[in-house]
């Protein structure tokens, strides 16, 4: 049982899946880190040219407080949630299409050479197929 989950732990593909998620890790905490730090604000300074969005010329965010409640809705969070989710998701996409592309460079060679191989057998059966017709011709 030990030697097989050694050999599952060992395939490229488990070792492969386990780098991914560190570095899809690390990559949505720096994502996380952007949004927090440089688009929610540059979001609030442009809500805060709306009337009415800010008091005193200072934006308060995006809170609505629950009526004879102390509690928030913090649509801040909900935002920043949804721009680190689009953008880590789309840099994941260009990730997987650039690897796939890479991968697909060696499997057309080889595709290229298996169909180069089959035509010339092709082409030979066809040749053996029209001189056995040709000799049945011949016999009857």
């Amino acid at each position: 049982m030990l030697k097989e989950f050694k050999e599952f732990i060992m395939r490229g593909s488990v070792v492969d899946l386990a780098v991914g998620v560190v570095i899809g890790a690390a990559f949505t905490a720096i994502v996380n880190s952007l949004v927090e730090g440089f688009i929610t604000p540059l979001v609030g300074w442009v809500i805060s040219f709306i009337p009415g969005a800010s008091k005193n010329g200072e934006f308060t965010g995006m809170k609505i407080n629950l009526p004879g409640t102390k509690l928030f809705l913090d649509f801040d969070l909900i935002i920043n949630a949804i721009i680190a989710f689009i953008i880590t998701a789309f840099v994941l996409f260009l990730i997987v299409k650039a690897v796939n592309k890479l991968r697909s460079f060696g499997v057309k060679k080889e595709e290229e050479e298996e169909v180069a191989e089959i035509s010339a057998e092709e082409t030979y059966l066809k040749e053996i197929r029209d001189l056995l017709a040709e000799q049945n011709k011949k016999e009857m």
